[in-house]
């Protein structure tokens, strides 16, 4: 049997996916053979993979205030609100080291999903050595408006929540037989958009982009209810919050971060009986 997992974004949402995920690490039970990340949960999904708890709340708390991480500053500096040298190298590579070694022992093969600009579509990408891939964990999480377009090998790219925000679909295809997926909304929550005039104003220049952030949120509705669906029929097992998150995308308050990722660490470890009734089934 194999176990994947699909982790929605939702910026500083995913705090709540964090915490799911070091919840998830303590079931011994538990052997998951393949994750599917997508923005933010891409970067949280990271750490299970090199399983280093607590990773992730402890270096967004402890910079969350530092302008050098993210911010009005820094895009104002640099154009992207996540600041790139410093959150996605110095980080990782000096500050709070990321397990590039275990996560490279390790036997779960690990996916981001990407937006690619020139055709709106989505590319998933299997990143085998984070530190040699770090640009593309960059352009899962490149939000629209607060980050600049990431080119990579002649390909220009921007969140992978764009395209394919629950990459339900591309779990499924790639052959696992269950299927965790960790959601950063809770049940019956919809996403609004008002940014259709500037969408086409910033990106006039990527047509295809357009169209795809227009249609983003008919695009979710339709993948919730697949969702749903699938849940229903006792095909995949959802863990999503139980209220909405109080907490915005690039979150600097250390209260509101540490409570989002308890919730998520509290709402994990409540599941865990029941994940593990349905992985058995």
């Amino acid at each position: 049997m194999k176990v994947g997992l699909v982790l929605e974004g939702g910026g500083m949402r995913a705090l709540f996916t964090a915490g799911v995920l070091d919840a998830l690490l303590d079931v011994k039970e538990l052997d998951v053979d393949g994750i599917v990340g997508v923005s933010a949960g891409a970067l949280f999904g990271a750490n299970y993979v090199s399983r280093q708890k607590e990773r992730a709340i402890r270096y967004n708390k402890k910079y969350a205030r530092d302008k050098r991480y993210m911010g009005l500053h820094s895009w104002i500096t640099t154009g992207n609100a996540v600041n790139k040298e410093f959150a996605f190298y110095e980080i990782p590579f000096k500050l709070d080291v990321f397990d590039q070694e275990k996560f490279k022992q390790s036997k779960i093969d690990f996916y981001v999903v990407m937006t690619n600009v020139e055709n709106g579509e989505a590319e998933y990408i299997l990143i085998k050595d984070v530190f040699e891939q770090m640009e593309y964990l960059r352009a899962t999480s490149a939000l629209p408006f607060a980050s600049k377009i990431i080119e990579i090998n002649g390909k220009k790219y921007l969140d992978g929540g764009i395209s394919d925000s629950i990459p339900i679909d591309y779990c499924r295809n790639l052959g696992y037989d269950k299927i965790i997926v960790v959601l950063t909304r809770p049940e019956n929550t919809h996403k609004e958009d008002k940014l259709n005039f500037l969408y086409k104003l910033v990106y006039r220049k990527y047509p295809n982009l357009v169209e795809r952030l227009i249609n983003m949120g008919k695009d979710y509705e339709v993948v919730l209810k697949k969702i749903k669906d699938l849940e229903n029929e006792n095909k995949i097992f959802v863990i999503r919050p139980p209220e909405v998150l109080k907490i915005g995308r690039l979150e600097k308050n250390e209260d509101k971060i540490q409570n989002v990722y308890d919730i998520g660490l509290n709402t994990g470890i409540k599941e865990i009986d029941n994940l593990l009734n349905y992985l058995n089934k």
